[in-house]
């Protein structure tokens, strides 16, 4: 069952010429969520994470927030896409599979 990749970062980047969108190592935390037929959601985010990578290994709508709800009218992500948002502490991300 294809599933939606979750790495938690705390800062970006911080180059010579600003914030690139590069995620700074270390990672966090490392989530995986089986895409449904229903809507899923990942374990809360940690105090400390401020983004997130999010890789679709399927056809995946989500939704992120307190407590997400995924529905095929969400973010649409493409199998093998990949992504960076900004989120909140505590905030989870829901998943949805789609066609």
């Amino acid at each position: 069952m294809p599933s939606v990749r979750i790495e938690e970062f705390q800062h970006l980047h911080n180059g010579m010429t600003g914030y690139a969108a590069a995620a700074m190592f270390p990672v966090i935390a490392f989530q995986q969520v089986a895409i449904g037929a229903g809507t899923v959601q990942s374990a809360a985010f940690n105090d400390a994470t401020r983004f997130i990578r999010v890789q679709a290994e399927g056809i995946a709508c989500i939704d992120i927030g307190q407590n997400p709800t995924a529905t095929a009218a969400k973010l649409r992500l493409t199998a093998g896409q990949t992504e960076y948002y900004g989120v909140s502490p505590g905030w989870k991300l829901a998943c949805i599979t789609t066609t």
